[in-house]
């Protein structure tokens, strides 16, 4: 996460590290943890994230959650509203953490700082402990510096080694430069003095590890608005070198690492500037190559509004679990096959499709009834104009009251099929008007017969969050 004013902290933060007075830790020997139990079990995805839209209408700060199965599909839960908010320090978070601890439950971790307060300087980190993310518990703030600098992008490992937890985080050194900080402990209540953990000599933020990958670690951080990474056959703080090349797709920050759990696969994800966030993800079949290859937008989805992520991995019983308690949305969203940067939404009453973030984002939201002429069809009733249907009106697809004629219900009546262009995607053929499905044309849409491989891939979308 990062300050509007550039790449890195602000530069007027110099701080002498020797002057942070620290909390003990007592590290006697190694932890009877025991081993963190095998990824072999885990097969799904759990995202944690706060939210922010283009102009701020959807700006929380609490922790929220989404789910997913492959990894790159998310569907948010409990409607997209937080599950849990701070009520310490700050009163809001960014930049969530989650980690899976060696007992098997989980801590969250995040930034103690609410909006764009870039000088609220807490030296504080918010902590929850959860034996599933269903209920969090325990919450209260750590003190990792005496420093009047941040604490920002809090990230954790297990350092079999030192037998601890490392906290790593954002924060600003002797110099007046941005590094990588470490902090560590073994139960996340009291923390050891800190130290750099990577400073490579210039300004950096918001660090994220791969932990023992062939017997090396890999520290992903951004640098000059690009996402870098440095790598080390030990966790040892001052151990990094840096290696890689760039990835960035504009001004990018906040790297997360995740590991595919069907495949040799590595996906790195970044998040530009607020608030008009974007997630991109790139792909890696080999982490030492230090090469990446930007993912086609079709494949991935991020959590509508969603900031700053963090990606842990879980079981199908935590996954369904985690459904059954907070719920699945209530709404859908609908992205373009050949713009797939691009949404359906209502603008002014017209149906288009317009690139994502926008605001009001609820545009875009929309409710999949049964078809109101058919009920083996479907509807597309609007979220924040719930009384209002897409339907056809000389072709062209508007939003508008439903009347409760039988034109109407007809107009607004749509048939989902397998999409004409990826038959894993959909494609919605007009009630009344069989020969015609709905398609976008100069980023509009209406109903049209469709012949050539450019009319099918207008006519298809993904039905999603």
């Amino acid at each position: 996460m990062t300050a509007t004013t550039g790449p890195g902290p602000h530069p007027s933060r110099r701080l002498f590290l020797g002057m942070a007075a620290t909390v003990p830790l007592a590290l006697s020997g190694t932890l009877a943890l025991g081993t963190r139990p095998a990824y072999a079990a885990d097969a799904a995805y759990v995202m944690g994230y706060f939210t922010e839209s283009a102009a701020l209408l959807d700006a929380n700060y609490g922790l929220h959650l989404a789910v997913s199965t492959d990894g790159l599909r998310w569907m948010p839960l409990n409607q997209n509203n937080p599950v849990v908010t701070p009520t310490a320090g700050a009163g809001g978070l960014r930049d969530p953490f989650i980690m899976r601890k060696q007992d098997g439950t989980f801590v969250v971790l995040a930034t103690d700082l609410k909006g764009f307060d870039w000088g609220y300087n807490s030296q504080y980190i918010h902590v929850w402990d959860s034996a599933d993310l269903r209920t969090l518990t325990g919450y209260r703030r750590i003190k990792l510096h005496d420093m009047v600098t941040h604490s920002w992008a809090p990230e954790s490992f297990w350092d079999a080694g030192r037998g601890a937890y490392g906290i790593i985080y954002s924060s600003v050194n002797a110099s007046g430069h941005g590094v990588i900080m470490v902090n560590y402990t073994t139960d996340f209540q009291t923390v050891s003095s800190p130290q750099v953990f990577f400073d490579p000599g210039y300004d950096i933020i918001d660090g994220t590890l791969a932990v023992g990958v062939n017997g090396v670690n890999y520290l992903y951080h951004k640098r000059d608005e690009t996402l870098v990474g440095a790598r080390s056959t030990t966790l040892n703080p001052g151990s990094f070198t840096p290696f890689s090349t760039a990835a960035a797709h504009g001004a990018t920050e906040a790297p997360t690492l995740v590991k595919s759990l069907t495949s040799g696969s590595w996906y790195l994800w970044g998040d530009t500037y607020s608030p008009n966030g974007v997630f991109y993800a790139w792909q890696s079949n080999d982490l030492a190559a230090g090469t990446w290859t930007p993912l086609d937008q079709r494949l991935y989805t991020q959590p509508l509004n969603s900031k700053h992520c963090t990606i842990a991995t879980i079981t199908t019983s935590e996954y369904d679990n985690l459904v059954a308690k907070w719920g699945s949305p209530a709404w859908n969203r609908l992205k373009s096959y050949n713009y797939p940067d691009r949404y359906v939404r209502h603008a002014n009453s017209v149906a288009r499709i317009d690139v994502y973030p926008f605001d009001p984002y609820t545009e875009s939201q929309w409710k999949l009834v049964p078809g109101l002429a058919d009920s083996a069809g479907v509807s597309f009733q609007s979220v924040n104009f719930p009384t209002r249907y897409l339907r056809h009106y000389n072709y062209d697809l508007r939003l508008e009251e439903n009347d409760g004629t039988a034109t109407f219900a007809a107009d607004a009546t749509f048939h989902r099929t397998a999409g004409l262009a990826d038959s894993a995607w959909s494609s919605f053929r007009s009630h009344n008007f069989p020969t015609r499905y709905i398609r976008h044309t100069g980023f509009v849409l209406r109903i049209d017969p469709i012949s050539t491989t450019t009319d099918k891939a207008d006519a298809t979308f993904h039905v999603g969050y």
